[in-house]
């Protein structure tokens, strides 16, 4: 299968899981897992949450910013990438004046 992000739909989902602003995304989802190419704007975030059926891992593209992951702050960049096993909790915010992109799977486990 491929996916094509572009021809997918974009979200606006505002204050996600509890953080600031919005968070933009085109996203597929099969029924159990998604598979998504995020944006957050300077200053967004997505709210701290814990991956209690699943885990989540993220490829950074551009821009910079931070994540939480169970408490520990790490900082993320392009290139990096963030994984969130099941049961650990984490959140994800731009703390920069560019726009942190990434791609994002979420998966049950």
């Amino acid at each position: 299968m491929i996916l094509d992000f572009d021809s997918i739909p974009l979200s606006i989902l505002p204050a996600f899981k509890g953080g600031e602003k919005e968070y933009a995304a085109n996203m597929y989802f099969d029924g159990t897992n998604r598979i998504m190419k995020g944006r957050l704007i300077p200053g967004a975030s997505i709210g701290l949450h814990t991956h209690t059926d699943g885990m989540e891992v993220m490829f950074f593209t551009s821009g910079s910013g931070h994540v939480i992951y169970d408490g520990e702050r790490m900082e993320v960049r392009e290139g990096l990438c963030h994984y969130c096993p099941k049961g650990h909790s984490h959140t994800l915010v731009n703390d920069s004046d560019e726009d942190l992109c990434f791609y994002a799977v979420v998966a049950a486990q």
